[in-house]
């Protein structure tokens, strides 16, 4: 079952759980090795892979990413494929077909991977948002397999801009070239802008598979800085708990 929302600017807020579990064998390090220098234990790291839906007054939705996808999706050499998106997005009330905006944070296999399936749109009646940046950076199984099917639905965007009424998405490079966040009023959907606690303790911290980890590390502590002088809320994709006050 989803998590308990929060209202947020007059926006429902819902965690989704696609699915929880550890890295494959093909990516799986220690998480000593995935954030060097941060103490963290030499130990694997078991991951909450949320998606989050927004629903605003008049009824409009915005799904903010769309997890692991299908048992043949791209993150299946690695993630505990399938994912239960569409049992999450069931238990919330809400069908594909009533979804009328998709923000993919970034193109990572696990962000992105529900986006398709069987060569089709899964959100069939919706927009999905991409950053320009992220768009010409593609390459590979997300390009042939995701951005090759949604050709006719995306809507890209540069930098910031507002995608739905409230909902506004803001660059913020470096895990991927074109990463953004989403932010609803003092919520901000994070992304893998912050992807362990540790992160949190220590913004320098880097991550293992950042695209680039120094560009990464500034923009974490760039934006973590802004985002506690707001006292927002993180929504974030892979903690145990979906929402962090800061």
């Amino acid at each position: 079952m989803p998590h308990k929302p929060r209202i947020v600017a007059g926006v429902e807020v819902t965690p989704l759980c696609d699915a929880t579990g550890p890295m494959g064998d093909a990516i799986r390090r220690p998480l000593a090795e995935l954030f060097p220098g941060s103490n963290a234990p030499d130990e694997a790291w078991v991951l909450h892979f949320h998606c989050f839906l927004l629903r605003d007054p008049r009824g409009r939705t915005t799904l903010v990413d769309t997890g692991i996808g299908a048992a043949d999706s791209p993150a299946a050499s690695w993630a505990p494929v399938p994912g239960t998106l569409a049992a999450e997005l069931a238990a919330a009330g809400v069908t594909p077909a009533e979804v009328d905006t998709v923000v993919l944070t970034h193109l990572h296999s696990d962000h992105a991977g529900g986006a398709v399936a069987d060569g089709r749109p899964v959100f069939g009646n919706a927009r999905y948002v991409l950053q320009r940046d992220e768009l010409d950076a593609a390459r590979g199984p997300m390009l042939d397999h995701v951005i090759t099917p949604l050709k006719d639905h995306l809507h890209v965007v540069e930098g910031q801009s507002e995608v739905a009424p409230g909902v506004r998405v803001h660059l913020a490079p470096g895990h991927t070239p074109g990463h953004q966040i989403v932010r609803v009023g003092e919520v901000a959907m994070t992304g893998d802008l912050v992807l362990h606690p540790v992160q949190l303790a220590d913004p320098a911290v880097r991550y293992l598979y950042d695209d680039d980890q120094v560009h990464a590390a500034r923009t974490r502590s760039e934006l973590l800085e802004a985002l506690r002088a707001e006292h927002a809320v993180l929504a974030t994709a892979h903690f145990a708990d979906p929402f962090v006050e800061l």
